[in-house]
């Protein structure tokens, strides 16, 4: 047996590996059977918090470690044990809070309350809709009652890349701003990025970076592409992304995951035999 071309395939999940539905094609699975076979491994890194992905790991029968969070979780998957987590503090949230809307305006804002907990509580207009399971308050004292992982920015006029920017500008190396669902930006613990949690992967999983080939679609994915040997974004991946990114798949839609793996790890197609020509008094047996 020939050595896969790459040890690890990592992908992001949303956008990415999931279609627009949030399912995974059977084309995609088939994929994924094919990187198994070759003796490669097949590592989740998302923005999800481990609690949010577990049903998605489940209906793809992924049974390793998962790097959650944008990258502050490591989750195990077989034993549904979470083996490390990073939370914001609480007073440099608010801080970033004040110093964002010193400058942007009044933000609607969210908060990831820590494990085991992980719920998702956010103020009324909170983004185009509210969706089922989240909790809504109109005490923003009620976001800090608790620990955090991450806070959550929407602004109703300003454009996501340019409230992340700003935010980032404000807070330097304090926190980790990343975007990466529309009309929302994500503020993080410092260091906290999908490169820096896939690196800890590595260093328990024993692979490196030239080892992996990563797929993304977002922002928040280039510290993921930027840390892997080959990165893949996806033809609905946002423009900084594509930039970067060594190749462009098709879109998410259009299974663009499981066309690179199928061109990378398809077993070769045996060359025909050459066909003998007879010569002399044998050609007319």
């Amino acid at each position: 047996m020939t050595d896969p071309p790459y040890r690890v395939v990592a992908t992001d999940l949303d956008g990415t590996l999931l279609r627009s539905d949030l399912t995974v094609s059977e084309r995609t699975r088939r994929a994924l059977a094919l990187v198994a076979d070759a003796g490669a491994h097949h590592l989740v890194v998302t923005g999800r918090p481990a609690t949010a992905c577990k049903d998605f790991l489940a209906g793809l029968g992924y049974r390793g470690l998962a790097v959650c969070g944008q990258g502050a979780q490591l989750y195990d998957a077989a034993t549904d044990r979470l083996l490390e987590s990073a939370s914001l503090d609480l007073d440099l949230a608010r801080d970033v809070v004040e110093r964002a809307e010193a400058v942007l305006g009044t933000l609607e804002l969210g908060v990831v309350t820590a494990p085991p907990e992980s719920r998702f509580k956010v103020t009324p207009r909170f983004g185009e809709r509210v969706r089922h399971g989240w909790d809504v308050t109109t005490d923003r004292s009620l976001l800090w009652a608790s620990p955090i992982d991450k806070l959550v920015l929407h602004h109703p006029e300003v454009p996501e890349d340019d409230v992340a920017a700003t935010v980032a500008e404000l807070c330097g190396d304090a926190v980790s701003v990343v975007h990466s669902v529309k009309g929302m930006v994500e503020v993080l613990p410092p260091g906290v990025t999908k490169g820096a949690g896939v690196a800890r992967a590595a260093a328990l999983l024993g692979f490196t970076g030239a080892d992996t080939i990563a797929f993304g679609d977002m922002p928040n994915d280039i510290p993921l592409l930027a840390w892997a040997g080959h990165g893949v974004a996806v033809a609905n991946g946002h423009p900084e992304l594509r930039r970067m990114a060594d190749e462009t798949a098709p879109g998410n839609d259009e299974d663009g995951v499981a066309a690179v793996l199928e061109r990378l790890f398809a077993p070769a197609t045996p060359a025909a035999a050459p066909v003998p020509v007879l010569r002399g008094e044998a050609a007319h047996d």
